[in-house]
């Protein structure tokens, strides 16, 4: 805190923390104080899709620091592209994104003479004010205050996270409203649902034996922390990219213009490649993972389903294998010839063309699907199945395949003169991005990000379609020191993929 006078604990001084102009209740009349978290509290907020991003680029995305004007908790084009997009979803008033249990809280909450009714967030207010105000109208919620994390307090207070600006919000509505005998908090983060418990026992610790005479004298106050479970959501996979890479294009343009920090540096979207393949549709894949019999001792749960490739080669496939094999989108019709095992770990599908001229390439001596797996057998051990047992007619099936590779999507440093192919190979020595994004990062929300398939939207399947977004810059002009590798193209990768497990089926 700034200064050594303690501040006016008035209703007139809290309501500068609110972003909304209204009546506040009296302080005699409060007996209740209800504080509700908006992000996958109140509000299904999207997170980045981790079978879009690799898991370096989840956790720079998230960091406010990363990017000039912000991540992905920072930039209200995230928020606003929710859905279907502002324009679309206010009409709507955002269906289907609330938790309608918290809704109907709230509402009770408003209702209750007794009770303040907060709606309580780390979201900038400079960035969010506007829009979290439309939503929350949309939806005809009310609450007494809509407060958001401002740059400095009302009483000139920095803040170093968003739990200590929340914390100091709490502090200053408990002493303004005095005669409140309970506060309930509803939160979804597990770090912070303990940390405002420890908050409140420290401070009824404080009121009972005082090192120091309080500002306002009150009795202990009851704290209930309800634990809201986070559903996890993201958004449409189109989108999410697109946004992405606009954020890219303008922390580039802000290197370009020297308003972004001296030691920024220009980023690039990449492409991982995992292999290229013929790839299954999801109808086809259903159909083909019926040949499996397992053994009826195997548990569910140990198996790993696949049947989605036939492998060409386990990496990038080079433009002078594509061009012999008809490249990228060349459909290739195939038949089922065979069934085979190794040691019951790993089940796969013989195959072959249906016409016996068509030009195909694998790298396994035997062309085949990869049906299934154990949990602990890879792809690679159906090379060691010798002995395939002959199909019957009604197990011969034939399917289309169309020719694509398996990806996922990364951010990192623009490396002058890196070709497409060189890019589709995460980097190894960018220090700078492993700092960024690395598994030592923490987590900007909730520094416990759920691990990949934790939410409901594992193997989710989409078609993207990325258009170029991009901006062209000469590179005669505005240019910096040498070695900033400044790009000449910002844009986002064209492409047409279908998201899968894990990652991006990329055609």
């Amino acid at each position: 805190m700034n200064g050594s006078t303690p501040p006016v604990r008035t209703i007139t001084a809290l309501k500068r923390w609110s972003c909304v102009d209204k009546q506040m209740p009296g302080v005699e009349g409060v007996r209740n104080i209800h504080v509700y978290d908006f992000d996958n509290t109140l509000f299904s907020s999207p997170l980045p899709n981790r079978q879009l991003w690799n898991s370096g680029t989840c956790g720079s995305l998230q960091a406010q620091d990363f990017l000039h004007n912000g991540g992905w908790w920072h930039n209200p084009a995230i928020l606003s592209a929710t859905g279907q997009g502002l324009e679309v979803e206010e009409g709507r008033a955002w269906q289907g994104f609330w938790n309608e249990k918290i809704v109907e809280l709230c509402a009770l909450s408003a209702a209750e003479e007794d009770t303040l009714s907060i709606m309580l967030t780390g979201r900038a207010e400079a960035n969010f004010s506007d829009l979290l105000n439309r939503m929350i109208t949309a939806k005809g919620l009310y609450f007494d205050m809509i407060c958001l994390k401002p740059s400095v307090s009302p009483s000139g207070e920095l803040f170093a996270s968003t739990l200590t600006y929340k914390q100091a919000l709490l502090r200053d509505i408990v002493y303004t409203y005095p005669h409140a005998a309970e506060i309930r908090i509803y939160e979804d983060r597990p770090k912070h649902t303990k940390a405002f418990r420890d908050f409140f026992a420290h401070f009824n610790r404080s009121l009972s034996s005082p090192s120091i005479p309080p500002p306002v004298q009150r009795a202990p106050i009851r704290c209930e922390v309800i634990q809201v479970s986070e559903q996890e959501t993201t958004m449409d996979p189109t989108t999410e990219t697109a946004c992405v890479q606009a954020m890219i294009n303008t922390h580039n343009t802000s290197i370009l213009n020297q308003t972004a920090p001296p030691r920024a540096v220009p980023y690039k979207l990449k492409r991982t490649v995992f292999f290229t393949g013929y790839l299954l549709t999801p109808p086809d894949t259903e159909r083909i993972k019926s040949l499996v019999k397992l053994p009826p001792s195997l548990p569910e749960h140990e198996v790993k389903w696949l049947a989605n490739n036939i492998l060409i080669t386990p990496r990038p496939a080079p433009k002078s294998l594509l061009d012999k094999v008809g490249g990228l989108g060349a459909k290739v019709r195939w038949r089922v010839t065979g069934l085979g095992n190794w040691n019951q770990r790993v089940w796969a599908a013989r195959v072959a063309p249906v016409d016996p001229g068509v030009r195909v390439h694998s790298e396994n001596a035997t062309p085949c699907v990869v049906l299934a797996l154990k949990r602990d057998a890879k792809p690679i051990e159906a090379t060691k199945i010798s002995s395939w047992q002959a199909v019957s007619q009604s197990e011969g099936m034939e399917f289309e395949t169309t020719m694509g590779e398996k990806v996922m999507l990364r951010i990192e440093e623009e490396v002058r003169g890196e070709d497409a192919y060189e890019a589709s190979f995460a980097s190894q020595g960018n220090g700078r991005q492993q700092q960024m994004g690395g598994q030592g990062r923490k987590h900007p929300r909730d520094e416990e990000f759920p691990a990949l398939g934790s939410g409901g939207q594992q193997g989710r399947v989409g078609i993207i379609m990325v258009m170029r977004i991009g901006i062209r810059i000469p590179l005669g002009r505005g240019r910096r020191e040498a070695g900033m590798g400044l790009v000449s193209l910002l844009n986002a990768a064209v492409a047409v993929a279908v998201v899968g497990e894990a990652g991006v089926m990329q055609y």
